[in-house]
């Protein structure tokens, strides 16, 4: 059993996922839940409030691997910036953890859920739900982070069919 921390990260809220797949590759869902955070005073209280709280979020749920969505180029260049902060201070929350974190496009999470990588929110939501049997409305960001970490899963299940050591896979993009 491998337990995956998945991460959306934003500036105003931040999605988290932690789910566990076993051997034979059946998910299961853990815990999920969106840190939301532009209620803070200041931006540089809203990285630290991230940092903070998916520290302690690994601290309660373990997860052995994590994985967070890559960054895409956005119109307005402040939010492009202020996403890629915020994404930093989660990927320094888990490398200060001894985590190693594995990347994904927005468009490889939404093929490996729902089968196309231009699906929108409300399918992504709809088949997470589907795949770990929540019922009920999933919050957007929180659905995308159980998305993130599924797509790491199914990632890291074909590496081991096809017999790459993981040591050796590296992800160029």
């Amino acid at each position: 059993m491998t337990r995956i921390l998945g991460i959306d990260p934003g500036s105003q809220r931040t999605g988290v996922g932690v789910i566990d797949v076993s051997d034979s590759g059946a998910l299961t869902h853990v815990w999920h839940g969106a840190l939301v955070i532009g209620g803070e005073a200041t931006f540089p209280l809203r990285l630290k409030r991230i940092f903070d709280e998916l520290c302690g979020i690994i601290g309660t749920h373990g997860p052995a691997e994590a994985a967070i969505e890559r960054v895409f180029m956005a119109r307005n260049a402040d939010s492009a910036l202020k996403l890629g902060q915020a994404r930093g201070a989660a990927v320094c929350a888990v490398v200060s953890q001894g985590i190693v974190v594995h990347e994904y496009a927005a468009t490889e999470v939404k093929q490996a859920v729902v089968g196309t990588g231009r699906a929108d929110k409300t399918q992504v939501q709809h088949m997470i739900g589907i795949i770990l049997g929540i019922k009920g409305p999933l919050q957007a960001d929180a659905a995308d982070a159980l998305a993130i970490a599924i797509a790491h899963a199914h990632t890291r299940s074909s590496i081991e069919r096809v017999g790459i050591p993981r040591t050796a896979w590296r992800r160029r993009r």
